[in-house]
């Protein structure tokens, strides 16, 4: 069994269950401005490239619809207040970011939603379980890629030949591969197995203690 020193996780969909959080979100944003609402298994579907992705997919016409600029808006502020309504680690998540930093194992966080967000969150559900958390913001490309990987193991000062990738989604793979890691797919998250095998990922999880 390999094992790692450093363990870089993804955040909504592998260590958050945020998709009820994230479809209220979405919704509180089209309704203010009469456009359709969406299901949750569409908000499952839209997710994994970052908010202003989600927003896009979810607003009729994407970008191209005059509303798209306000909906943005509305989502971000609406979100930032109401993140952690009905957001949840998933079982034994916490356990398992608890036993990796009482092993001395390094731990971040690397997100496409927007870095204000990611740090709230890892505040408010994982204070001093992770050492970096990293999200999108100005200067540094979205997964898949691999900047945001690489700037937290800089400052981690973690070596990445001992590091290996967590996530839920298709993203996920690409970001591992495009930095260099071995990537380990959870399937509680987002995506399904037959998904991700489809899109190349290889090495699978059903709970966190295997992680471990």
């Amino acid at each position: 069994m390999r094992t790692y020193e450093t363990y870089i996780f993804d955040l909504d969909g592998t260590l958050l269950d945020s998709l009820e959080d994230l479809k209220d979100a979405v919704n509180h944003a089209l309704r203010l401005s009469g456009l359709p609402e969406r299901t949750i298994d569409e908000v499952r579907g839209f997710v994994g490239n970052g908010v202003g992705k989600l927003v896009e997919r979810s607003v009729p016409g994407g970008k191209d619809n005059s509303h798209f600029p306000q909906v943005m808006a509305d989502f971000n502020s609406y979100y930032l207040l109401h993140s952690c309504d009905k957001t949840q680690p998933y079982p034994g998540v916490t356990d398992l970011l608890g036993r990796l930093r009482s092993k001395g194992k390094r731990v971040a966080v690397v997100s496409n939603k927007f870095d204000e967000a990611v740090k709230l969150l890892i505040a408010r559900y994982f204070n001093g379980l992770v050492e970096v958390a990293i999200g999108e913001k100005p200067g540094i490309s979205r997964k898949p890629a691999p900047d945001t990987v690489v700037e937290a193991l800089r400052e981690l000062g973690a070596d990445g030949s001992r590091a290996v990738y967590i996530g839920d989604s298709d993203v996920d793979v690409l970001t591992a591969r495009n930095a260099g890691l071995p990537c380990i797919s959870v399937l509680w998250g987002f995506r399904s197995r037959e998904f991700l095998e489809k899109h190349g990922a290889q090495t699978f999880v059903s709970s966190p203690k295997e992680i471990f």
